[in-house]
């Protein structure tokens, strides 16, 4: 569900559909109104044009007409001239046309009472010869008119000529083109309001009817959220490219380059990881290993079929994973001790029976045996190896070896003295590094016996020498295949066809790799596994 703000606020704010609807609407009936009245200024300057030539055309005629020509020199010029006037207005559609002498005196009017009286307007180009048009207010109010003369034979100027439109004829003649602009105008601000309020009510659904300052503060809590957040969080768009990437999830995959648009394939990350969050399937906690950190990925799509994308979220699982691998290890310990205690308590009634019988040597001999095989491990770990956590880790898998029928041994020259490994070394690395080793070593040394019949055994190195503490775990299994090393350390990699099983090699190359050091995978009777760790360089992150 969106947030919503409280409902005061909302009262106030206008969606930002309405807000954009209104603006929308305004602009449109701005830009209708500023093509509207162009084309009104336009029309009206060509209905002007028009008249004037219409005006001009119609007086030319007259003062070119020979009837007008002999009535103008004739005794009684009105009587000749007014009823063609007349005709002449009435059939072309100029609102008056005025024959006059060359001092202005009417002889044709429209009104009559205006014959015999001066003309109003401008007579003095036309008593020059030429032909001209003025915009003037005279008896029958503001027209565009025509003023032209009237030439004998000789081409003197021997009466003027002026035809004129009024201007409210004229007026008249633009409420038709002014209505069709109307109504152009009309059409196009109703299909501009109907598509701006159509576009708006989807951009009304897709904000659910939200303002602007709503989105800005859901906004600010979808940024805080992010940023807040310790879970990794990553949106992916259907082609598998970055759309959003929270800080907790560039930590976590070690990659601060996963912008938005970026590949998610092309980060960097192991090929596994990328499969799983790519994949079409969904995928549900599951363990991830990236250059330093032990992750537990989900993903989900976004829509149907993620025809939206896809959200993977990240948790950190390294922590957990370690103290999962302690408490297996602790686990095994007392398994062991479990197992150490009911061996004792069998030799012991062994020991008690012989006494019993009264085989006192015998009963002797068989329990400093024992004695001493048990003693002569546990003082050459302790002698070997100082560092307390590293000699219980040996001790407890000698244990355990013992109760698989292993023989377990620490080769002459393994040798740490306590105080030589560093603090920025964690123990928890070192216990993940030799117990996951020493684990896989002794299911291949069972593997291997139950194969062909060798007794299993295990060898372990452990050692400091100039400069790098070594750990080296043989065993008497199958071997690793040549074919297979560059696979070992690769998450889910097993010779075992079991489910959960492939994890342990992979936290050995990253503990390795997180502290600075190398992993080598070699073969004597079975496989060797050797790790490198630097005691005086620079942990290098991983």
């Amino acid at each position: 569900m969106p947030v919503r703000l409280s409902s005061a606020p909302r009262r106030v704010l206008r969606s930002l559909a309405g807000q954009l609807f209104a603006v929308q609407v305004v602009i449109v009936a701005v830009v209708v109104a500023g093509g509207a009245l162009p084309a009104y200024l336009a029309t009206a300057d060509q209905a002007r044009k028009t008249a004037r030539g219409q005006a001009t055309a119609v007086a030319r005629s007259v003062a070119d007409a020979p009837s007008v020509r002999q009535a103008v020199l004739g005794p009684d010029p009105t009587a000749a001239l007014e009823p063609y006037a007349e005709q002449v207005w009435t059939d072309t559609g100029v609102d008056f046309v005025t024959v006059m002498d060359t001092h202005g005196i009417r002889w044709a009017h429209r009104d009559p009472a205006q014959i015999g009286k001066p003309f109003l307007g401008t007579i003095g180009p036309a008593l020059r010869g030429q032909t001209f048009t003025e915009t003037y207010t005279g008896t029958l109010g503001p027209s565009v008119r025509a003023v032209t003369p009237v030439l004998d034979d000789q081409g003197r100027v021997v009466a003027l000529v002026s035809a004129g439109i009024t201007v409210q004829e004229i007026s008249h003649r633009l409420q038709g083109p002014l209505l069709a602009l109307l109504g152009v105008a009309g059409g196009a601000l109703l299909v501009g309001g109907v598509g701006t309020y159509l576009a708006n009510a989807r951009l009304r659904r897709h904000t659910h009817g939200m303002g602007a300052a709503e989105l800005s503060h859901l906004y600010e809590y979808h940024q805080a959220t992010l940023h807040s957040v310790r879970e990794g969080l990553i949106l992916l768009d259907p082609a598998g490219r970055v759309v959003l990437c929270n800080d907790a999830a560039r930590d976590l995959l070690g990659c601060q380059s996963a912008d938005a648009g970026a590949e998610f394939g092309s980060l960097g990350l192991p090929q596994s990881l990328v499969a799983a969050v790519l994949g079409p399937e969904p995928v549900h906690d599951e363990v991830h290993l990236t250059a330093d950190r032990v992750v537990l990925v989900n993903t989900s799509a976004i829509g149907d079929q993620a025809a939206l994308g896809t959200v993977v979220t990240l948790r950190d699982h390294t922590e957990l994973q370690a103290l999962v691998g302690e408490l297996d290890t602790v686990r095994g310990f007392g398994e062991a001790l479990g197992a150490q205690a009911h061996e004792a308590a069998n030799r012991l009634h062994a020991v008690v029976s012989l006494v019993e019988l009264g085989r006192h040597r015998e009963a002797v001999e068989f329990a400093t045996t024992e004695l001493a095989l048990a003693q002569r491990l546990t003082d050459q770990v302790v002698a070997a190896v100082g560092e307390p956590v590293l000699s219980a880790l040996l001790l407890g898998k000698a244990a355990q070896a013992a109760e698989s029928g292993v023989e377990f041994r620490l080769t002459p020259d393994s040798r740490i003295d306590d105080g030589v490994l560093p603090p920025r070394l964690p123990a928890r690395d070192l216990v993940t590094i030799l117990g996951n080793l020493i684990d896989n070593a002794l299911d291949a040394a069972v593997e291997g016996a139950a194969a062909d019949g060798a007794a299993p055994e295990v060898v372990v190195t452990a050692r400091a020498e100039d400069g790098e503490l070594l750990l080296r775990v043989a065993d008497t299994g199958p071997g690793i295949a040549p074919d297979a090393v560059g696979e070992v350390f690769r998450r889910g990699w097993s010779t075992k066809q079991r489910t959960g099983r492939g994890l342990g090699l992979a936290l050995v190359a990253q503990a390795a790799r997180r502290n600075g050091g190398t992993v080598e995978v070699g073969r004597e009777r079975g496989a060797v596994l050797t790790v490198r760790l630097p005691l005086r360089q620079a942990v290098v992150a991983g």
